[in-house]
């Protein structure tokens, strides 16, 4: 899969850089300001609305209720500090410090004793105090869910409820306030443990599958190195070794005074030579030749691995199978840049390759949608066979024709056009 290999390998860095990389960075993004912003949201309802009822019950109510909102606010700045290393603890990217939770460990104590502390002077309404304790936790529990096991999770949960509504009845709660604040309180733990372990699997499955596909590219460039070193030391490693006994040979003949002898062998050395430098050129020549069958196997698999859906027309045909060689060659150049170029300009979702036959022509076209307005093959037309120029510079040797840009809809449209009866160019002319 010369074809595959040759796109991945030039594919993989950018890939990784601008396309499906930069969509997982967004929804990583996303995902975790929604979660950092959910703590003050439920800071500015649950945490306080409730302590609207304190001003009017007395100094220490009033200060306690700031302090606890003081310590609330505290508390929540930590927990968007930690939601990051949270997420990347929990998809295995690095390990969490467990020292960065002491200090939220000490301020959800404190935060649940100036809560039982405002219960105790009568600060506030019974009404309030389910709605109040369902706060108290969230801003905790929210990374902490990311760093331990679900059930781990809910144990710890249902202990530190238990011990709070405790505390509670301890300083006098009783009754229906009790039952209300444990119930609400475990609703809030379940509504942590579910919106937030979700979205860490989610973020997870999606990062280990992005670096699955960029390990195999990875593999792919290696593996299509070791082929052409292998092919290298094939050809070379036989003749090379030749011309090193042959050369010390002509050394011999030569001191030992038979230069006749001696020029034959070097003669010999010269052929060896010569038809090693054709073999290393055939080699190279096959390494870089395009195979049009090859090239959209290989556009259909890249493109595919990176989330666009590919339909090719009429690759089983004549006009794919039955074309002379020069022109599948052709072809097959401009599938592989066509499909270089679709990956790393705009955003595409589907890609369509046609293949036609007319009575004296083959015509491919090239179709994707998330256009950006640019000509994605414009700008490459450096000789080396990439871009616009490159492109019409092949099919030009065969007295063919490629026309590129939009196609109205958001899509852009690459059509190349080689007459049946090109010819092969020239041995040493641009294929």
């Amino acid at each position: 899969m010369k074809g595959l290999r040759g796109v991945i390998g030039r594919v993989r860095g950018w890939r990784r850089g601008w396309h499906e990389r930069s969509k997982l960075q967004r929804i990583d993004l996303y995902t975790r300001v929604t979660l950092c912003s959910l703590v003050w949201l439920f800071l500015l309802t649950w945490g306080l609305l409730p302590l609207g009822t304190v001003f009017d019950r007395g100094a220490w109510a009033v200060a306690i209720g700031a302090t606890l909102l003081a310590v609330n606010v505290a508390q929540s700045v930590l927990s968007n500090v930690n939601v990051r290393p949270a997420f990347d603890h929990y998809r295995g990217a690095e390990p969490f410090p467990r020292r960065r939770l002491r200090l939220p460990a000490v301020l959800l104590v404190v935060l649940s004793g100036l809560l039982i502390a405002l219960m105790a002077v009568d600060g506030l309404a019974d009404r309030a105090l389910p709605v109040m304790a369902m706060d108290v936790p969230i801003a905790f529990g929210i990374p902490y869910a990311l760093l331990v096991p679900a059930r781990k999770f809910l144990l710890h949960a249902a202990a530190y409820i238990a011990a709070f509504v405790a505390l509670l009845a301890a300083f006098g709660g009783t009754g229906t306030p009790l039952l209300a604040t444990a119930l609400c309180m475990a609703l809030a733990a379940v509504l942590v443990i579910s919106s937030v372990r979700p979205s860490g699997w989610s973020l997870s499955v999606m990062w280990q599958a992005e670096e699955a596909r960029d390990m195999q590219a990875r593999l792919a460039v290696a593996e299509e190195r070791l082929r052409f070193g292998r092919d290298m030391h094939d050809v070379l490693g036989r003749n090379l070794s030749v011309i090193a006994l042959k050369s010390e040979l002509a050394v011999e003949l030569a001191q030992r005074g038979n230069p006749a002898a001696a020029v034959d062998q070097m003669v010999e050395v010269q052929r060896i030579a010569r038809a090693s430098q054709q073999e290393v050129r055939d080699v190279v020549r096959g390494y870089r030749e395009a195979d049009l069958p090859t090239e959209l196997m290989g556009a259909r698999g890249v493109l595919q691995a990176a989330g666009i859906s590919v339909t090719v027309e009429g690759a089983d045909g004549p006009a794919g199978i039955g074309a002379p060689a020069a022109v599948q060659a052709a072809l097959g150049w401009v599938v592989r840049e066509t499909a270089t170029n679709v990956l790393r300009h705009g955003d595409p979702t589907h890609c369509s390759i046609r293949l036609a036959r007319t009575r004296d022509a083959v015509v491919l076209e090239v179709e994707n949608d998330g256009a950006d307005g640019t000509d994605p093959l414009d700008g490459g037309g450096d000789g080396g066979g990439s871009g616009l120029a490159g492109l019409r510079e092949r099919l030009g040797a065969l007295g063919g024709t490629l026309t590129a840009g939009p196609a109205g809809d958001d899509l852009f449209r690459v059509t190349a056009t080689v007459p049946l009866t090109a010819s092969r160019p020239e041995p040493g002319g641009r294929p």
